[in-house]
């Protein structure tokens, strides 16, 4: 459970990235029966810092506040790419993960962790303009540039900006369930969930006018999700083709029907799981998976747990005080 949540800063941070670990971790939110986090902004280079803003900030928190972090984040700032890092900041991102705490970076904070040899070996992601020089500069990573964030047990890495509010309502959810994390995100007025593996960016610009053309299908959908669909379908449901469907739904969603589709569904079956006593072969039904066994395969498929493990770990008394 993370308790203890460290910001860990270096001189010319950028206050938005560092403004995101605030509102996740360090707003008391306990009167909508939401965990409180002891929450620390933790400096490496003195007590003052500036920001890339042009503004300065003030923390009486030193590297020592983060021997005791269940989770230290570390938000983006200028010149990461061919700056040195403090040893000792270093050290202590080491020293975390191996007494078994997480380590987040939101944009290009993970050139940080690629100097602690944190990305070694490990799947991470950055900023789509970073990648490149991330994987040149620690090349024992592996670079996916194209997804929102990277989950690797101890280490989170996420993409640019609004990337981190993905990667740290993940990390919520993974802690305390989908409802803390669907509450925290109706505060901060974000979508509640857009998957790791999502583009970070469509390739093809919108039309001018933004135009919505897929919402309405995509709000029928999340009506019916226990019925079949085919693209075809879908795609008469909007009045298109089905490739121009499929091509309008990749643009204005990142992702395929399909793999919206599936996500949402696993989302339903995670909230009837941590809020109902419905036998597996109901929330099989009711989520479109047809039977407890397809639920089951693409359960683990999407969270590498089980159905029944899962609801194990939140329907307990802690997780059900916690997200009640």
């Amino acid at each position: 459970m993370l308790k203890n949540v460290a910001a860990l800063l270096l001189d010319e941070v950028h206050p938005f990235e560092l403004g995101v670990l605030c509102e996740v971790f360090g707003l008391d939110r306990s009167d909508e029966g939401l965990p409180v986090h002891d929450f620390a902004v933790v400096s490496a280079e003195g007590p003052t810092l500036r920001t890339h803003a042009g503004f300065t900030l003030t923390t009486p928190h030193g590297l020592d506040r983060l021997e005791e972090a269940d989770l230290i984040a570390i938000p983006a700032g200028s010149r990461f790419g061919d700056r040195e890092f403090p040893e000792e900041a270093l050290d202590a991102l080491r020293r975390a993960v191996d007494r078994g705490a997480r380590v987040l970076s939101v944009c290009s904070g993970a050139y940080m962790l690629g100097a602690a040899g944190l990305l070694d070996g490990r799947r991470c992601t950055t900023h789509w303009r970073h990648a490149d020089e991330l994987a040149r500069r620690f090349p024992r990573a592996i670079v996916e540039p194209d997804v929102l964030y990277v989950d690797e047990d101890s280490v989170i890495t996420s993409a640019g900006t609004a990337a981190g509010i993905d990667a740290c309502l993940h990390l919520v959810r993974q802690e305390y369930g989908t409802a803390a994390a669907n509450t925290i995100a109706r505060r901060m007025v974000v979508p509640p969930h857009r998957d790791g593996g999502q583009a970070q960016y469509i390739q093809r610009p919108l039309p001018r006018n933004r135009c919505d053309t897929v919402g309405d299908t995509l709000a029928w959908m999340e009506r019916h999700l226990d019925q079949e669909m085919t693209v075809e379908q879908l795609a008469a449901q909007a009045h298109m083709s089905p490739r121009t469907f499929a091509r309008r739904f990749q643009q204005e969603t990142g992702t395929t029907p399909y793999r919206w589709l599936l996500r949402q569904r696993v989302l339903l079956a995670q909230h009837l799981l941590e809020t109902s006593d419905e036998t597996m072969d109901t929330i099989a039904g009711r989520t479109g998976f047809g039977n407890a066994a397809a639920l089951r395969h693409q359960f683990v498929r999407s969270l590498g747990t089980t159905p029944n493990a899962y609801r194990r770990t939140f329907r307990g008394p802690a997780a059900l005080t916690e997200v009640a």
